[in-house]
């Protein structure tokens, strides 16, 4: 599995005769979809091309759309401004554009607009002076000069005219009879403190009020309606985090009073007035991750953590990342002991794949090495089990099995058979070093394999290499038929220089490996089916004065830092690869390497991320370090 001699498979292809009539896949992207449409975080469909998304998405509300690949945003509807009136707003009081913002704003009172991408807001315009008829007001009745107010006033006899700011009569036009009449009629208004009847009662507001300004916390009722007329308590909170800051009479003095303060909301009445939290906010689960203002900056963060995703403040829900990428881990190996000293240290693995089964003869003879108690035990663990099927990387005893049908009947109906046995998931099939006359015959026995499988409700993936669209089709590996028939396709995205290559290089540089994704999505296979194969493990690389190879070996990546240590091999970074190269000298020799590191895999979870496939798979498990879990489960 860690030493594909794809080069030699070619030039035995070759040596064959292979005569494929087919010509190499040079539609590559073509068909390939680019750009998603979502209403809000929901999926609603793909296109090809950006033009043809966005012409979609202009027909739904609260729609974007974004490159799939690095899940760019690149276009939304989304309002830019809000219209608020007494800190309330509606989904009609949103424009994409200030000046309609504005437009609506000058038609009400007591309104401001929000800048979502901005702290506070960019207009107000709310009342200083509001008229009363006794105890009676309207929303109408608000002014923001005294002049204006004193202009309505009079239209209405006994009127007054309140300043908000202050919480004061500043001005009436009752004539001193009508004072004292209304002073002696009939209590109306009663004093409460600390909301509490104090036994105190007025005929007449003004007196009421009077006197309630000479008592903190208190208020005036009316008796009748049982409506708390004035108070002297401030209505205008300034709560940090649900913390209480400061009160206020006046709303631009607490607005001013919170603008040099953080996270930071005026509220009055349990409504927001003012605010310098972030519109928008990013959480996981039930955590916020942060706050922000800009929705570039809102996904950046949450793209980052596994089911995060971006809420506004108005509670819409407007990106998600709650897919988690599928971990498969092959084991290398069929020995019992060795398979759970290698899973003990990992994390977040979905799938295990223990080398079980091989086809041991061209009759079709089943070799199996499974074990039914650790099938078991990993079932109960959570953890599914897709024992490993290949073919003794034999071409010949291949191709004599590919020509027999019973022998490919007996093969199958013994693995299946026992893959249900033992109640495993199901079955991954690496057959290689095939020859390339035998694709159409490859292909047809596993769609015969799959078809069986999946009667008995068991997987099927299969390892395919990673390849080049300008030899695929001389290749036994028909990926595209293949895909039809299996429920994943392993891209073995390795081994990009081998054991047999003449000059040294990178098992897997990370441009390598995604134009090999890109190849294979060039196919027409569904992202949902495709699994990056990834290395665990490095090729040092033993060369001779003339820069020749002598020799070379795969290190673990666990060993690789020892290995730095050890030999203090000097490091410098590899653009062609996107890794970092050390050099050492020993005996005489030059020793080089490309590492695989926790970041090199990082940036491999990233590609599968940005072309949403479905999972990675790693050759292999021992090669890992313990570090490298916790950091590859909080990037699942």
């Amino acid at each position: 599995m860690n030493s594909r001699k794809w080069l030699a498979a070619i030039a035995l292809m070759l040596l064959l005769g292979i005569q494929s009539g087919l010509s190499p896949l040079a539609h590559a992207a073509a068909g390939t979809t680019a750009y998603r449409v979502y209403q809000n975080d929901n999926l609603l469909k793909e296109f090809v091309s950006k033009d043809q998304a966005v012409g979609y998405a202009k027909y739904f509300e609260y729609s974007h759309v974004e490159r799939i690949n690095g899940r760019e945003w690149v276009w939304d509807n989304y309002p830019r401004y809000k219209v608020y009136q007494d800190g309330t707003s509606r989904t009609d009081w949103e424009y994409r554009t200030y000046s309609e913002a504005l437009n609506k704003a000058k038609t009400m009172k007591d309104v401001h607009i929000r800048d979502l991408e901005q702290p506070g807001w960019v207009y107000s315009d709310y009342t200083t002076y509001q008229l009363y008829q006794g105890d009676k007001t309207y929303n109408s009745w608000g002014f923001s000069t005294l002049a204006a107010a004193k202009k309505e006033a009079a239209k209405w006899t006994g009127s007054h005219v309140m300043n908000k700011v202050s919480n004061s009569w500043v001005w009436d036009n009752l004539s001193a009879s009508m004072k004292e009449e209304q002073r002696k009629s009939a209590p109306i208004y009663e004093l409460l403190v600390d909301q509490q009847p104090s036994g105190e009662v007025y005929s007449y507001l003004y007196d009421a009020i009077a006197a309630a300004d000479q008592k903190p916390r208190s208020a005036v009722r009316n008796l009748k309606t049982g409506l708390i007329v004035h108070s002297t308590t401030a209505p205008y909170r300034a709560l940090q985090n649900g913390r209480e800051l400061g009160t206020f009479f006046s709303l631009d003095n607490a607005v001013k009073f919170a603008q040099s303060t953080a996270l930071t909301q005026i509220v009055k009445d349990n409504k927001i007035y003012w605010t310098n939290v972030p519109y928008l906010q990013v959480k996981q689960g039930s955590q916020s991750l942060g706050y922000v203002h800009l929705k570039s900056s809102a996904i950046k963060l949450a793209s980052g953590y596994s089911d995060s995703y971006t809420v506004n403040a108005d509670g819409r829900r407007i990106w998600s990342n709650p897919k988690q990428l599928l971990y498969l881990g092959w084991n290398g190996s069929s020995a019992s002991s060795t398979i759970v000293s290698q899973l003990s240290g990992t994390q977040g693995l979905d799938f295990n794949s223990p080398t079980w089964f091989e086809l041991s003869s061209a009759d079709g003879k089943l070799t199996d090495n499974s074990d039914a108690v650790l099938a078991q035990k990993l079932k109960q663990q959570g953890i599914k089990v897709l024992p490993l099927v290949h073919n003794q990387f034999d071409a010949a005893l291949t191709t004599a099995f590919l020509k027999d049908a019973k022998a490919q009947e007996r093969f199958i109906d013994a693995l299946v058979s026992r893959l249900s046995a033992l109640g495993v998931a199901g079955v991954n099939i690496d057959f290689e070093l095939m020859s390339g006359k035998n694709r159409n015959a490859y292909s047809a026995f596993v769609a015969k394999l799959a078809q069986q499988a999946h009667a008995n409700h068991l997987l099927v993936t299969i390892d395919v290499p990673r390849g080049s669209l300008s030899w695929n089709h001389l290749t036994a590996f028909d990926s595209e038929k293949l895909a039809a028939s299996v429920d994943y396709i392993m891209i073995m995205a390795y081994d990009q220089y081998w054991s047999g290559s003449d000059s040294p290089g990178s098992v897997s540089g990370l441009k390598w490996a995604e134009e090999g994704i890109q190849e294979f999505l060039s196919y027409g296979i569904p992202r949902s089916k495709l699994i990056l194969g990834i290395p665990f493990y490095s090729r040092e690389w033993k060369l001779d004065s003339q820069s020749r190879i002598i020799s070379s070996r795969a290190v673990p990546m666990k060993d690789i830092p020892s290995l730095i240590a050890q030999t203090g091999a000097l490091a410098s970074y590899d653009s062609q690869f996107s890794q970092t190269k050390y050099t050492y000298l020993k005996n005489g020799y030059t020793y080089v390497f490309w590492a695989e590191t926790a970041e090199t895999v990082q940036a491999r979870l990233k590609l599968a991320k940005n072309y949403s496939l479905a999972g990675v798979a790693m050759w292999r498990l021992g090669y890992d370090s313990p570090e490298l879990w916790p950091i590859m489960l909080q990037h699942k």
